[in-house]
């Protein structure tokens, strides 16, 4: 478990510094003042029984456990709640046997109705229970009445499965969802032998964390649907691994048998994840097996066909050499930074091209300078320790919730101790709230503005040392946004983080994986940043591309419009770019495409080679998360035949006469060699506010459950998943009824009516969910003026 230094009656009370002298079985030690006994009893190693302590929790001494004799007390005290005091003496059951009978009383009572599910139940073989039943328990059972019988199991929600009869009313569970999660639905219910977990009038228990309370719960009463039934703990290999599907940088632990993964686990680190890991991460890892490309591909005769890697790698090497110095690169937000740092060093050595992105997004020239400025190869400047101390935090174009979770679990922990969070934006969200948040009213695309004219009160809390500004990547469509938050980081010196959504963007951007960036943050334009990476690379300066390609957009419509004559691409979902239809034809007018990927996909359709490669299980790798943090992994399958990114394009290179590194050793070590760069950096943007728009204006952002490929074949979660609606001001609601039909530029949706705190003449679509995918829809972006009709009639 995590070691925190709340060792207070609350979890949220900051250690004292003084010390205080106490007994803990006559061994004397010196402890902050505020400890608890069960904390103090760990650092000599001894071990208290508990089931309701959790280090992350607030103290609630429910299930008694955890009793120990205070010299001086007229009974049992719970070592969980009881803060020690100066000169305190404390016996625990190794000490004191009224210690020991008190504890073995309270697990004979936990025992009478708890049933003899062991041979069955998910939890044996790391089960509390079992565990501290043996050491402190009595041996031999007098209970010979019935036990409680109730219809099992019951579904709390879709992914989260309840056992009542084994609940020992722990209250871990209630507690996590109010305190850590801010999702207060789940709670105990009635009195006495009847009690047990439950929601209110039988709603589901919706929270993004659902899944934590299935870990932590100790006696296997909280179990979870994909998991249940399928293994048992020794029969399975664990493998300590970091998440692929957001940038929060989350540890895991992910356990397989006999090949296939049964369930992933948050692993215990306190710098980042703490405990914790969101729903979205433990449970969707269905796709890594679901509809894969196990062999090459290449197109005859106007058909993909089956292919040998020899004839394959060789086919794509004679396209991709065909067009060199006119290859365009697309590096998908999976890429792990080794593999990202291939695609770099492949595009400028090998294709002679500078033409390359990974943002698989809306973008612009605005984002790219100051990602080249701000952000590439910089080192921490923000830690999720820092962001929970920090007396304000402003959130620009960020909603942490759906987009980096941990994010809003650290601010949610932060909120709770007294940090101001506040959000420039036109809703105010459900995640918002859960942070205490205050919003500051801007409509999409207005943020810049509303940047600049900050009130002398938000300015003065943003001047206070350890203030933060974290920005999301949709600021890079909403012009002058990014800019007016450098500007306002150097005005009030709160710091500035960037928070991008997938958790490749980061390390793809320090590995030079971005037009007119070299790895390290050099730019492509710096004499001495060529000659540094020229020599790592063994190459001379001159023959890395002289100028700066293209990005974004026009990197696209170049490809479309015959100017590229080729096109790699890694991992990328063309219904992501804030424009699909130009996407499309990018791919469909290349002269040639090689596709790099694991699924079918609208780019495979359209290759002219297809090579597999591999998921996060196949192979070992690192992802920087939004701190700049190294997450680095192992490969879970080490007979996993399916080769990484990296690997596959290092024998296209060898294929084409060139060499490039394919082993992640050889590839940490290039990069170890460069480092990051020190000399002149790119200069910061200073770009204008847009002009406001006119009429009814989408707001959107992507949520964290929904039509996204990584989520395939996970049924369970994906009835988890927030329905799709479109939220409006009280008085639009009333206006439009139940049902409205949004019509954008390209077509139009229809969803039902939700009333929140928006603002009005603007209305919130999810980005990306079923029923409603605004880029491909609509043709829109958040900030672009749409139409509202009520009902169904367009």
């Amino acid at each position: 478990m995590t070691v925190t230094s709340n060792n207070g009656p609350g979890s949220d009370v900051e250690m004292a510094t003084d010390l205080i002298s106490v007994v803990i079985d006559g061994v004397e030690m010196q402890v902050p003042k505020g400890t608890l006994v069960i904390r103090a009893a760990e650092k000599l190693g001894i071990e208290v029984p508990r089931f309701c302590d959790h280090p992350l929790l607030d103290p609630v001494a429910a299930c008694r456990a955890c009793l120990i004799e205070v010299e001086g007390m007229p009974k049992p005290q719970p070592a969980c709640a009881q803060v020690l005091g100066e000169g305190m003496n404390v016996k625990t059951q190794y000490a004191s046997e009224i210690a020991r009978a008190a504890q073995e009383g309270v697990m004979e009572f936990l025992l009478l109705n708890h049933p003899l599910d062991c041979p069955v139940c998910d939890k044996g073989g790391e089960c509390p229970l079992q565990n501290q039943a043996m050491t402190v328990g009595r041996p031999e059972s007098r209970f010979d009445g019935d036990k409680r019988e109730f219809e099992k199991p019951v579904n709390v929600n879709e992914q989260v499965l309840l056992d009542r009869e084994r609940c020992v009313s722990c209250a871990r569970c209630t507690r996590f969802a109010e305190q850590i999660a801010g999702d207060p639905s789940l709670e105990l219910l009635q009195r006495g032998a009847k009690q047990m977990v439950g929601t209110a009038d039988d709603e589901p228990f919706e929270s993004y964390y659902s899944g934590n309370v299935v870990q932590i719960c100790p006696v296997g009463a909280l179990t979870s649907a994909s998991y249940r039934f399928r293994s048992r703990p020794f029969d399975l290999v664990s493998v300590p691994t970091a998440c692929e599907h957001c940038a929060s940088g989350c540890s895991l632990r992910t356990d397989y048998r006999r090949g296939v993964v049964t369930r992933r686990l948050a692993w215990d680190d306190p710098e980042v994840n703490e405990e914790w890991n969101c729903d979205k991460g433990r449970f969707a890892f269905a796709y890594q097996t679901h509809g894969r490309i196990d062999s090459p591909m290449v197109r005859e005769n106007g058909e993909l066909r089956v292919a040998s890697w020899p004839e394959a790698i060789a086919a794509a090497a004679r396209g991709l050499a065909q067009a060199r110095g006119r290859v365009g690169v697309l590096v998908g937000g999976r890429s792990t930074v080794e593999d990202a740092y291939a695609y770099a060093r492949f595009a400028r050595t090998s294709l002679g091209s500078d033409d390359i992105d990974f943002r698989v997004r809306q973008t612009s020239d605005e984002e790219t300078a100051f990602l080249a400025a701000t952000i590439a190869g910089t080192a921490v400047s923000v830690s999720y320790d820092e962001l929970e101390s920090a007396p304000a935090v402003l959130l620009v174009a960020l909603e942490p919730e759906d987009e980096s979770p941990i994010v809003q679990l650290r601010l949610r922990k932060a909120a709770r101790r007294g940090t101001k969070v506040l959000s420039i934006a036109a809703v105010a969200s459900e995640g918002l709230a859960k942070v205490d948040g205050e919003r500051v009213a801007a409509r999409p695309g207005d943020e810049a503005t509303a940047l600049r004219s900050l009130e002398a009160p938000v300015r003065e809390l943003l001047s206070k040392p350890g203030a933060v500004i974290m920005v999301g990547e949709r600021a890079a469509g909403s012009p002058g946004t990014l800019s007016a938050a450098v500007e306002l980081s150097a005005a009030t010196g709160a710091r500035l983080a960037w928070v991008p959504r997938r958790a490749g963007e980061r390390g793809a951007l320090d590995a030079g994986a971005l037009a007119g960036l070299l790895p390290g943050g050099r730019p492509l334009a710096d004499a001495q940043a060529r000659d540094q990476v020229a020599a790592a690379w063994g190459v001379a300066p001159n023959d890395l591309p002289a100028n700066n390609g293209r990005s974004g957009d026009a990197l696209l419509a170049a490809a479309r419009d015959g100017a590229i004559g080729a096109l790699l691409v890694g991992g990328v979902e063309l219904s992501d770019y804030a424009d699909p239809a130009l996407a499309v034809a990018a791919v469909e007018e290349a002269a040639f495409v090689v596709s790099l990927e694991n699924h079918h996909s609208a780019v495979t359709e359209r290759a002219d080679v297809v090579l597999p490669v591999a998921v996060v299980t196949e192979k070992a790798g690192t992802f920087l998360n939004w701190e700049g943090r190294p997450r680095i992994f192992g490969q879970v399958f080490r007979d996993a035949l399916t080769m990484s990114d990296a690997k596959v394009l290092s024998m296209v290179a060898e294929a084409m006469g060139d060499s490039l590194p394919g082993d992640v050793r050889a590839i940490r070590a290039e990069m170890g060699a460069l480092g990051p760069w020190s000399g002149a950096r790119f200069e910061a943007p200073m770009q204008a506010a847009g002009s406001p728009a006119e009429g009814v204006v989408l707001a959107s952002w992507r949520q964290l459950l929904d039509s996204g490929l990584m989520q395939d074949a996970e049924p369970h979660l994906a009835a988890t998943a927030r329905p799709t609606v479109a939220i409006v001001s009280a008085r639009t609601a009333q206006a439009l009824g139940d049902l409205v039909t949004v019509t954008g530029p390209a077509g139009s949706v229809t969803v039902p009516v939700q009333a929140g705190d928006v603002l009005d003449d603007v209305v919130w679509l999810p980005m990306n969910s079923p029923g409603c995918h605004i880029h491909s829809e609509l043709g829109a972006v958040p900030g672009s003026t749409v139409r509202l009709t009520s009902g169904g009639a367009a």
